[in-house]
Order: C-alpha cells, then structure tokens, then sequence
C-alpha cells in the first residue's frame, strides 16, 4: 500500500537527517530503492565524484569525471539555439575524452504553427519551435549514455527528461533575465521581494 505523505523539508530547520534520523519512519524502504542495479551504479558513481572532487572541480568537470566514472564513451548534448556559442565550446571540452552527439533545440524547423502555439512574435511566419522530444528521440537513436542539458527551456526541460532513456543532468539552466544563473533570483533581494513583497 502507498504511503500518503506530503513532506515539507524545507521548513525544517533541525535536518536532523544529515545526522542519521529516520524522520519518517522510511528509511528501509527508501535504501530498497537502491536495490535497482542501474540505480544503484549512478548513485556509487555519484557519490565517488562527490567523495574524491567536493568543493574542487566546477560542474562542467564533475560531469567529465562522473562520465569517465560510469564508463561511458558517448554523451548526448541537447541545447538552446540560444546557447549555441557555449554548446560549441561545450562540445569541444567533452569531446577531448567523449564521442559527443548534440541536438539543437530547433531541429527538424517545425513551425509553432503546426500545433496552434503561443509565439513570441504574433505575425512571424514561420516562428520554428523548440523540438525537446525530437532531440531526446534522436539522442536515443544515437544510443548515448548519458545526455546533458544546456539552457533547455522551462518545460521543455521536462520533456527532454521524460523521453530520454539515457539518464540526463544538467550543465546550465536556462534563465534569460540572470545570465543562466536561476539562482540569482534567490540570493537578490530586490528580485525576491517581487515574488514575496510581505517579507520584503
């Protein structure tokens, strides 16, 4: 029977977890979950790169070890025609030890049209939209390993993930206004008075 719970742990500010507490009573059906062979090979990858490289190597470098790790040799690099200077140095870092396959988020040229989308320009004829699942789909067909994203949109993001077979992590995530830095809009708090004005 599924448990109904409705965790709230970012209002905790024991975390009493870091310590080895069971808060919810789960904690033998959660380490089953790494019972999955494929699940539990990430996780011990994971947690080496972790381990070996905490607080030394940027995101772009774990991504090359945890690779190196899990013995891949074929990644898949999805990303926005908006970042298509950073994909190109992007693929030229990953491919110095990777065969490295990538997919613009415009491939295939279908227009938002097609399906009746909301444009960004009303009157452009054609405004070409953002193919997430034909770049998973092709990625799949390629037979990556492991695919990365780069500045998916919100949503599109999701779709990639969804479809993907191999699994998927992130090198940047799209954000317009901040420079590709989502989490400016935390840190700044003239930013997050916008979005919680009682609190500012």
């Amino acid at each position: 029977m599924e448990r109904k719970i409705s965790p709230r742990c970012a209002s905790c500010r024991a975390k009493d977890c870091r310590g080895g507490t069971d808060c919810f009573d789960d904690a033998e059906r959660q380490r089953a979950l790494y019972d999955d062979p494929r699940i539990a090979q990430l996780h011990r990858a994971a947690s080496a790169i972790e381990a070996r490289h905490y607080c030394r190597e940027p995101r772009i470098r774990e991504i090359m070890l945890f690779a190196k790790e899990m013995g891949y040799h074929k990644l898949g690099l999805a990303f926005c025609i908006g970042l298509a200077d950073e994909a190109l140095t992007i693929a030229e870092i990953f491919g110095r030890g990777f065969e490295v396959v990538s997919v613009c988020c415009k491939l295939c040229g279908i227009p938002k049209k097609t399906f009746g989308f909301a444009q960004i320009v009303p009157d452009k004829d054609p405004e070409v939209m953002c193919n997430p699942a034909g770049q998973a789909t092709m990625l799949n067909e390629a037979g990556t390993e492991l695919n990365i994203i780069c500045g998916l949109c919100v949503g599109h993001d999701a779709i990639f993930s969804m479809i993907s077979r191999a699994p998927v992590t992130t090198l940047i995530a799209k954000d317009r206004v901040l420079a590709h830095n989502p989490a400016g809009a935390i840190y700044s708090r003239y930013i997050r008075g916008t979005m919680m004005p009682d609190k500012s």
